[in-house]
């Protein structure tokens, strides 16, 4: 492609994008449908400006590379281990009891071989992760009871589609020749090899390549780790989304993880778009037009089949009520952008016929497109509620070098800003309530505040967040918190994350981010007020102020122990009643020594679980 094609190209790309998808995004469709849409205006079925297909299509299959390597750094095993029950639980089930199932009907009833109807009924197992966690941020559910259950599930997905990217050339060489060991054990040995090198050798790279003190070297050896071990697979002869995966995944848990996130996002983003609109210009449309009833009858099948099996799931498994499995089953009934790589490696393959791949291909954009909207009249049915938006443009930020950013200037932001100021050091202050923001405008000259949602990446920059030494995360919504600790961990890992938590639940979710004790916001002032009623019972206070010290200990030490098993109710309660008897007993012999006469201590027996 010379260079009057390639500007040419890079146009047409560019215009369709800017078009479609904030059309699609403004309907609240998603940016993926957006992709999808711009790739079939530009195709060869419709205007036909590219006609690179196949160039296209190479370049743009690295986005699903980074898009992999970047779901291994998010599992790190601490994680999957505290998540393990909803995962490997509903999420097992899920994946196994819809690929049996379609793979079972692709078989029977539209004669696919054995490997094929594997590969077809494990590419439709799957739901669209890009879709589903947009949808819970836009509706601010993601950490609602089907929020996580759904999360859970998807996460498990995405586990699942590897091995199943990995299967297809395997599946293909065991139905033209039968069963190949050679191919087996080779795609064994180079992933041991894979998982070996990367484990002793990333990390010493990446501490040299730190010393650099180089962005653009750090992400020319990001790119260089997940291209290396991407052509290492491709020369085996196994899947390159593998070699990516397995290089995030043993990176998940070094120091390195966050810095590797931020250098490949701007790369990832845009190679996967291309990719979508490298699917949309594949997709036979005439065949709509030809098979409308076809089409639409296998895309109503496809989230019938799921929704079925979806719905007992949530109420049984996932322990949801009626009204959250509902949601969860709406929410994951659409086919995935997992799917699309399936499904195209199988028909390169040749373990699918062309037009069964376009047909399928077609049948999983629709449900996709469907998906927000089926969402939207389930909320309104089941009586969701929507926050009005606001339309005030975030205010421009100029400050120079603030030590410290404070994220939410409600009661605790202001407390942490007023101390601040009487000691003379900067500090940014943003807030996402335009109320907020007047309210503390009309009292003067208060500060550097500024309005603004302080998860924009673009905004913590012009707040010179890489400047700053503290981040002080104040905001009071639980969702809102979690999605502005994951953008700071992400583009400033240096930052040092203060975090304000609603509850024990709260803790530990901040604390899966890697922020270390997090401080809940009415634990102190709850204490003070136990020891001011002791004291107010006869009890001194240097007495007093043991119990509250002893109780604040015990407490501390049972946060960090059920942050181990937080996702397993049972053994919660387990927890807890152990700490609640150790604490008694703490009690009982302090009441057999010597001292002043007996009073009554703190109520031992209240929970020490707080409302989720």
């Amino acid at each position: 492609m010379d260079s009057h094609h390639f500007l040419r190209a890079a146009v047409v790309f560019l215009l369709a994008t800017v078009i479609a998808v904030p059309l699609t995004k403004r309907f609240r469709l998603g940016a993926v449908l957006g992709y999808l849409l711009a790739g079939i205006a530009i195709g060869p079925e419709e205007l036909g400006l590219i006609g690179d297909y196949n160039g296209v299509a190479s370049i743009s299959e690295f986005g699903v590379v980074l898009m992999l390597f970047v779901i291994g750094l998010e599992l790190s095993p601490q994680r999957l281990w505290v998540m393990r029950r909803a995962v490997f639980g509903t999420g097992l089930l899920q994946v196994l009891a819809t690929s049996v199932l379609v793979g079972m009907v692709a078989y029977a009833w539209f004669g696919l071989m054995p490997g094929a109807a594997a590969i077809v009924g494990g590419s439709l197992a799957l739901s669209s992760t890009a879709f589903g966690l947009q949808i819970l941020a836009e509706r601010k559910e993601a950490g609602s009871a089907y929020g996580r259950q759904s999360f859970a599930i998807l996460l498990f997905q995405d586990l699942a589609a590897i091995p199943l990217i990995a299967a297809v050339p395997l599946l293909a060489s065991t139905t033209r020749h039968g069963i190949d060991p050679y191919a087996v054990l080779r795609t064994v040995g180079v992933i041991v090899a894979v998982v070996a090198g990367g484990r002793y050798l990333l990390r010493p790279i990446f501490r040299f390549v730190a010393r650099t003190d180089s962005v653009e070297v750090s992400t020319a050896t990001a790119l260089l780790v997940v291209m290396g071990t991407a052509l290492l697979m491709e020369v085996s002869g196994v899947s390159v989304t593998l070699g990516a995966f397995l290089a995030g995944v043993l990176l998940a848990d070094s120091e390195y993880r966050h810095e590797l996130e931020s250098n490949i996002e701007p790369f990832k983003g845009l190679l996967l778009g291309l990719f979508f609109i490298s699917v949309g210009m594949s997709m036979q449309v005439h065949i709509l037009l030809e098979s409308p009833w076809l089409v639409l009858g296998l895309t109503l099948a496809i989230m019938l089949i799921k929704g079925v099996l979806l719905w007992p799931l949530g109420l049984t498994a996932g322990g949801l009520h009626r009204g959250d499995a509902l949601r969860m089953t709406v929410l994951l009934a659409s086919g995935s952008e997992f799917a699309f790589v399936v499904l195209r490696a199988a028909m390169d393959k040749g373990l699918i016929l062309p037009q069964q791949g376009n047909v399928l291909v077609l049948a999983i954009t629709l449900s996709m497109a469907l998906t927000p909207l089926l969402v939207a009249g389930t909320g309104k049915l089941l009586g969701a509620k929507k926050k009005e938006a606001s339309t005030r443009p975030y205010d421009t930020i100029n400050v120079e070098h603030p030590r410290v950013i404070i994220a939410g200037y409600g009661r605790m932001g202001q407390i942490v800003a007023r101390v601040l100021r009487t000691r003379k050091i900067p500090f940014v202050a943003l807030d996402h309530s335009v109320e907020q923001i007047d309210l503390v405008q009309r009292f003067g000259n208060l500060g550097d505040i500024f309005y603004g949602d302080p998860a924009r990446p673009e905004l913590l920059r012009a707040a010179q967040a890489e400047k700053a030494e503290v981040f002080v995360l104040a905001t009071d919504d639980a969702e809102s918190s979690l999605r502005v600790a994951r953008v700071v961990r992400r583009m400033y890992p240096h930052l040092k994350v203060i975090a304000r938590a609603r509850n024990r639940q709260h803790v530990w979710r901040l604390m899966d981010l890697g922020i270390e004790e997090p401080v809940r916001e009415t634990l102190y002032s709850s204490l003070k007020m136990t020891r001011k009623a002791l004291e107010a019972l006869g009890i001194p206070s240097e007495e007093a102020m043991e119990e509250i010290d002893r109780f604040r200990r015990k407490d501390a030490e049972l946060i960090k122990i059920q942050y181990l098993v937080y996702d397993d109710e049972a053994k919660l309660m387990q927890t807890t009643r152990e700490a609640i008897a150790d604490l008694n007993r703490l009690f009982e012999a302090d009441a057999e020594t010597p001292a002043p006469p007996p009073a009554q201590g703190p109520d031992t027996d209240a929970p020490l679980i707080e409302p989720r």
